[in-house]
Order: structure tokens, then C-alpha cells, then sequence
């Protein structure tokens, strides 16, 4: 796109409306132009911050949403495209990882609990919108069953909310969230591979190292589309299995 077509993009700086939800707006229309669908790289940052009179912090917070959306892709020195469409489910009703076990009869144990106080990484700080190295609540837990533990996670947490790093987190994350805080889970993109063990993981999980194990990354957000928590789980694939259920629309 040319700069006589970029110019028919605008923004209405005295509009009521964020200016990134403004700027989300635009890319998402943008994404929908033939040329960029078929991988055409969208125009360059300080050029299109530059044309709507934004900072390129304010590009970068709507950039952000809809890479982690897996709808653009990012690449470092060369630009940002349009992904290209791959294979994907929505998933309806989705809970806790304490309420799924629940329903499937399982009787959650927490064999640790851990809570600290950690500078979001580059990936972490990304997704929660927030500067690079800020100080962010991380809960890391170790559960399973009777017979013994089948899950670690680490979750990080948005500022926004206001965790203390008190809270009871024997309790539903989720539910905490919610009664605590104001703070509602809508949304869950997540992200499914598997990976060996190594020395850590299989000494927590009490299995081989480089025994298989499955990673869930799950991108959490409120009602209003802003990103809530960073959780990233690993499962004994020999006590955990992932149910993916579909139903055709007819």
C-alpha cells in the first residue's frame, strides 16, 4: 500500500475511543485488503505511526493483540505480515484447570505453590502490554492427583488486576480473579505442543528426563479483549489427556 492509499486509513484523535483500539480497528480492516492476505507486508512502523500521528508504543499495544490473536506475524529487521491461514478450534465453556478436574471426578492435590514477584520477559511483556522487565506477580504450582503430581504451571498476572501476592491461591484462580478483584476470564487462545523433560521438570513431575510431556500456553483475556494472564502448563502425558470437542455448524 501505497502512501496516497494509506492516506484513506485515519484515526479520530478526539474521538471518545482509545486511540490503540482505533489503531486495532484499522489493522484489523487493513488485514482484510487481497494484497496483505495473500502476504503482503503491512507498511512500516514509523511510517504508519508517523501518517496517523500516534506514538509507535500505540501502534505496537494493537500490533501486539493481533499477533498474539495469531492473525499478524512479526518478523524481527524484515516487517509484519498477515498470517497465513492455518488449522484452528474455538473452544466454548472453557474453566479453570481446578473445575475441569472437577468434572472429570478428580480430586485436585497441590503438592507446591509458589509466589513471587519477577521482570516479565520479552514474550510476557508482549502479550500484557506492558514495558519490558516490569515487576509482575508470578504463581507457579505443582498438582496432580492422590497418586501423585501430573501438572506444573506458571502463571503472570497484568498489574492492572491487583494481585498482592496474598491471596489464597489453594482457591480457583479464576474465582479469585472475579470475587477478589473485578477481574473476568473470557477469552482463552491456546497454544498445544510437546516437549522432552528436562532435569526440572522431570524431577517436579517424577518422571524421566526426556520423558514426552505436554505444553499448554494458554493467552488469557477479560471481556474487553485486554490480556489478563500469561500461563504456561506442562502434563505427564501418561496421566493427562486433552480433549478437543468440535461441533459442526449445519
Amino acid at each position: 500500500m501505497g502512501k496516497a492509499e494509506m492516506m484513506n486509513f485515519r484515526i479520530d484523535h478526539k474521538s471518545s475511543s482509545p486511540l490503540h483500539v482505533q489503531v486495532e480497528n484499522l489493522l484489523r480492516e487493513m488485514i482484510r485488503d487481497p494484497e496483505y492476505a495473500k502476504g503482503k507486508f503491512l507498511p512500516n512502523e514509523v511510517d504508519l505511526a508517523k501518517l496517523l500521528g500516534i506514538s509507535r508504543n500505540t501502534l505496537r499495544q494493537a500490533a501486539n493483540k493481533l499477533v498474539y490473536e495469531g492473525l499478524l506475524v512479526r518478523k524481527k529487521g524484515i516487517g509484519t505480515r498477515v498470517a497465513e491461514v492455518g488449522v484452528h478450534t474455538k473452544l466454548k465453556n472453557w474453566s479453570s484447570f481446578t473445575q475441569e478436574m472437577k468434572a472429570m471426578g478428580i480430586s485436585i492435590t497441590n503438592y507446591e505453590l509458589n509466589v513471587e514477584w519477577t521482570e516479565a520477559d520479552q514474550e510476557q511483556s508482549g502479550f500484557l502490554m506492558i514495558p519490558p522487565k516490569k515487576k509482575i506477580l508470578k504463581l507457579e504450582r505443582l498438582r496432580g492427583s492422590d497418586e501423585g503430581p501430573f501438572v506444573w504451571s506458571i502463571s503472570l498476572f497484568h498489574p492492572r488486576i491487583g494481585l498482592n501476592g496474598r491471596e489464597d491461591f489453594n482457591q480457583p484462580l479464576y474465582e479469585i480473579l472475579e470475587k477478589n478483584y473485578a477481574t473476568v476470564a473470557k477469552l482463552s487462545r491456546e497454544e498445544i505442543s510437546a516437549v522432552a523433560a528436562d532435569d526440572s521438570l522431570a524431577m517436579k513431575l517424577r518422571t524421566d528426563t526426556g520423558a514426552p510431556l505436554l505444553k499448554r500456553k494458554r493467552y488469557v483475556y477479560d471481556p474487553g479483549g485486554r490480556p489478563i494472564e500469561y500461563n504456561v502448563s506442562y502434563y505427564r502425558t501418561d496421566s493427562f489427556v486433552y480433549i478437543v470437542e468440535s461441533e459442526r455448524d449445519l
